[in-house]
């Protein structure tokens, strides 16, 4: 079960936090974890072997949350869409270059659509503890970027080349300070068999574990995340795609939220996708292109538990504070219309079960 923690909210895990999630499922069986531990050139050879080779597709799996500060809620996300990767075995180094595009909500230029590039070189590394495999990436260099571009500002009157007090050009905060301080911390992975992959800014070690705005305990469910965000009023967040892997299992969502309600609606990939796109390239807001398959509206209040069976495939569960989508509209049809309103804050653990 999930259970509300008098903890922080959860913490970023970068740029590049989907990346080597499978390198325990080789190394687990490889011989035993002292053995493993105490012998780097080991670890990078099962790394170099096991791990490299599933660092993309796990990355282009999922979008990565934005924040404006450590264990600060999500703004935004980013999604990679292109993605490669080499090993220098001499140097034991792993060069990851990304391509994708994303949003952002920063004050007073509202949403913003850009596309990212980058190319970091991490330093990997691996610790076998008990049930749990803590992967480390520690920075090395930035090797190209992070290149920035803005392709949408939401505030027309906003000149995003000129400096805003405290903060300086909306392209140079977002682009050079915000993605970059993140892509720059490293993060760990803490993998688990049976309870999915844990993320977080920075180095951690057993028995450490990262801050979320939920405790998981006693469960045989597959986390896929455990966050919170904000979604400003006239705007949404994409969370996901979640994955369902084979028939008879469902996606858990536990939420509760802090503010107006809401709209939680799970649409497909490919859908998802076309919305997604339109919405951080400024297209007028509307309802999403294809079906909705599940949700519903999420009140503030008790912590909602909600089960929604899905054939195999992948899915967003989009949160809604619109007036163009959904059953809610954000602070009265007045303010809906407008595109402004009242702050939701919500935090959610997305699972995978039967």
């Amino acid at each position: 079960m999930a259970a509300r923690a008098k903890s922080s909210p959860s913490r970023s895990p970068g740029l590049v936090v989907l990346v080597l999630v499978a390198i325990a499922l080789s190394a687990s069986q490889a011989g035993c974890a002292g053995i493993i531990n105490n012998n780097p050139e080991l670890r990078w050879k099962l790394f170099s072997l096991f791990g490299a080779p599933k660092i993309c597709p796990e990355m282009l799996k999922r979008g990565v949350p934005i924040r404006l500060a450590d264990r600060a809620p999500a703004i935004g996300r980013f999604f990679p869409m292109q993605c490669s990767y080499t090993t220098d075995g001499n140097r034991q180094v792993l060069a990851v270059n990304i391509a994708g595009t994303g949003y952002a909500y920063m004050s007073p230029a509202k949403r913003v659509g850009f596309s990212l590039t980058a190319s970091v070189e991490y330093r990997p590394d691996f610790v076998m503890a008990g049930d749990d495999i803590y992967i480390w990436a520690k920075l090395n260099r930035v090797i190209d970027g992070p290149r920035f571009q803005i392709g949408y500002v939401e505030n027309p009157i906003l000149d995003v080349a000129a400096n805003v007090p405290g903060v300086g050009s909306i392209a140079n905060f977002l682009g050079q300070q915000v993605v970059s301080n993140v892509m720059t911390q490293g993060f760990t992975v803490i993998h688990n068999d049976a309870t999915g992959d844990d993320f977080t800014l920075g180095n951690l070690y057993p028995p450490s574990r990262p801050h979320h705005p939920f405790q998981i305990v006693g469960t045989d469910r597959f986390t896929f995340a455990n966050e919170s965000v904000d979604v400003q009023g006239g705007e949404r967040d994409y969370l996901g795609p979640f994955e369902i892997t084979s028939a008879g299992q469902a996606l858990y969502l536990t939420m509760s939220l802090s503010g107006p309600a809401v709209d939680v609606m799970i649409v497909d990939k490919a859908n998802g996708d076309a919305w997604r796109d339109a919405y951080q390239t400024g297209k007028p807001l509307g309802p999403p292109y294809g079906p909705v398959l599940g949700g519903a509206p999420l009140q503030p209040g008790p912590v909602q538990n909600t089960r929604y069976p899905l054939p195999p495939g992948m899915y967003y569960v989009v949160i809604d504070n619109t007036a163009f989508a959904g059953t809610v509209a954000p602070t009265g049809s007045f303010f809906g219309a407008l595109g402004g309103g009242t702050t939701a804050s919500v935090s959610y653990v997305a699972q995978l079960a039967n």
